[in-house]
């Protein structure tokens, strides 16, 4: 089961990965530093790491579905 606490949601827009909210500093509207190309990748067990613009947190991607992106760590 995956750990619901180590899921963030995202949307594509306008050929970016964004997020409504960041989870650490709370800006909203934030480009993440991942492209909708490699979302695949990222199913096929490559791990990505997310710079978040707004504060600089760093997380590790490590799967992906339509609607959330599954950390390594939990952001919830």
């Amino acid at each position: 089961m995956i750990p619901f606490a180590n899921t963030w949601p995202y949307d594509k827009q306008m050929g970016g990965i964004y997020v409504h909210e960041c989870p650490f500093c709370g800006a909203g509207n934030v480009m993440l530093n991942i492209k909708p190309s490699e979302l695949k990748a990222i199913n096929d067990g490559r791990k990505k790491l997310v710079v978040f613009p707004c504060c600089s947190s760093r997380l590790n991607v490590i799967e992906t579905d339509n609607d959330y992106l599954r950390f390594d760590h939990p952001v919830r």
